[in-house]
């Protein structure tokens, strides 16, 4: 069966309204034939369809479908790429999946470097498995942001950090993507001593002359687990090392956005606290278009913190019972901040924070998304917790609630005895979980509109 061959149809949507079947195989809209997801998506875009479908044996038929604008289908397929997911074919010097322990789930082991999860779900790629035809069908349906693991423009450093000979052809490829305005956010992994000083500065003025193609730059420091033999030799950024590069892009930034009106360029936020030094205000990071890859996460998590603190009323307080959270080690004193902060506004507040070292992949790993099930029982067990443990999100496979090393949020209950919530990288979500309000299970997730109206009264 192929991949494009509908294995549902919603009911009451336009394909079944239009009597599409179940075991159909999708060959054409409107003539252009569909190989995967943006084929499908841009040309179902329209509100006037002629639908070519397959049946298994090999009869065609065409059907019509009218439509709204932008209206979806309702056809669900084997996968939600409508084709095998691209892996990645590179051998990065730095790549955090070769240092991985054994014996973990599979799918933690797959590397993707897919053009069109960048598109759909904001993945970052190197452009190096990109085909000319696919790079030119990308400009033809203006797909856009993608999102560019760029990491040097150097292309002999690029070709030795990425493992690929021909890794040098993706900033080529950049260059062609700005010049038919698609726009793009990059990413760079910085390595000590590899691609940051002298080579950082080369990567940015590149990136720049891109502009406004190149829409946002993030610097982020490389990840190093105690699962290293045989790898490259690489080392976690030392505080004056990762001072130098706060300072470095910071430099760079403060002359762009003289010249633009835009930074362009941010350091994520473990760089801050690799050097010791103060997040920069909320103002700094802009529209924090950089905020999945942990630029400005605390800084927007603290003022949304402050924010919903002050929309507490006194009904809301009054319910304040004791809580603990677990967290990384390196957000551990902001978390505690917070916590100081809701004690000044409602002295019943009794919370604990606990940093958790992270044993599974080695005390280098200081964030909290990779802090494991394991790590939280043999930590906090004996210790006062309270009536609930409050843990970030990220801990969690995404929608699920199983640690990365297949613990499970229940198997932390039974074993510590006390409630888990886990909240989102939300400021709202973690005020509302500190005194006890009711948060959605698993994350919190994005501003709902009851979220939304509860912190913005009079707004209904």
């Amino acid at each position: 069966m192929s991949l494009t061959s509908v294995c549902r149809v919603q009911r009451h949507s336009p394909a079944d309204r239009a009597g599409v079947r179940v075991g159909e195989t999708l060959t054409h809209i409107n003539e252009k034939p569909i190989v995967d997801v943006l084929d499908y998506k841009f040309y179902a875009y329209d509100t006037r369809l002629t639908l070519t479908l397959q049946n298994p044996e090999g009869k065609v038929r065409h059907v019509r479908v009218v439509k709204h604008e932008g209206e979806d289908l309702g056809l669900e397929f084997e996968t939600y790429l409508m084709d095998r997911a691209r892996c990645c074919a590179n051998n990065c010097i730095f790549c955090f999946v070769d240092q991985l322990p054994p014996n973990m789930r599979q799918t933690l082991y797959f590397k993707d470097d897919d053009a069109r999860l960048s598109f759909l779900m904001g993945n970052y790629i190197t452009l190096t498995n990109l085909s000319p035809r696919e790079v030119q069908r990308i400009i033809d349906l203006r797909v856009s942001p993608v999102n560019v693991s760029v990491h040097t423009t150097d292309r002999q450093l690029r070709a030795m950090m990425l493992g690929h000979k021909t890794a040098g052809r993706g900033i080529d490829i950049m260059e062609q993507f700005a010049r038919a305005g698609i726009t793009m956010n990059c990413q760079i992994v910085a390595c000590p001593g590899i691609n940051d000083g002298a080579a950082l500065d080369k990567t940015l003025s590149d990136l720049a002359a891109m502009y406004p193609a190149v829409n946002s730059v993030s610097v982020v420091p490389v990840g190093v687990t105690k699962f290293r033999e045989g790898l490259y030799p690489l080392k976690p950024y030392t505080r004056e090392q990762a001072e130098a590069v706060v300072e470095q892009v910071e430099r760079f930034a403060a002359v762009h956005k003289e010249k633009t009106g835009t930074s362009l360029v941010w350091c994520s936020d473990e760089f801050y606290l690799i050097a010791g030094r103060d997040l920069p205000d909320e103002a700094y990071f802009e529209e924090f278009t950089q905020l999945d890859n942990g630029v400005g996460m605390l800084r927007l998590l603290m003022s949304e913190f402050g924010r919903a603190l002050d929309l507490l009323d006194d009904e809301e307080m009054a319910d304040a019972t004791p809580f603990s959270i677990a967290t990384g080690v390196s957000a551990a004193p902001f978390l505690a901040k917070l916590v100081e902060q809701a004690r000044g506004k409602c002295p019943k507040v009794d919370g604990r924070v606990y940093p958790i070292e992270n044993d599974f992949f080695g005390h280098t790993v200081v964030v909290a998304g990779l802090v494991t099930g394991g790590d939280l029982i043999a930590q906090l067990r004996g210790k006062p917790l309270g009536e609930r443990l409050l843990i970030p999100a990220s801990m969690l496979r995404s929608g699920e609630r199983v640690f990365l090393d297949d613990v499970s949020v229940d198997d932390v209950e039974r074993e510590l005895g006390v409630r888990v919530v886990t909240v989102a990288q939300d400021g709202y979500d973690l005020c509302d979980a500190m005194f006890g309000i009711d948060v959605p299970d698993v994350g919190g997730g994005p501003m709902t509109e009851d979220k939304y109206y509860r912190y913005n009264p009079g707004t209904r």
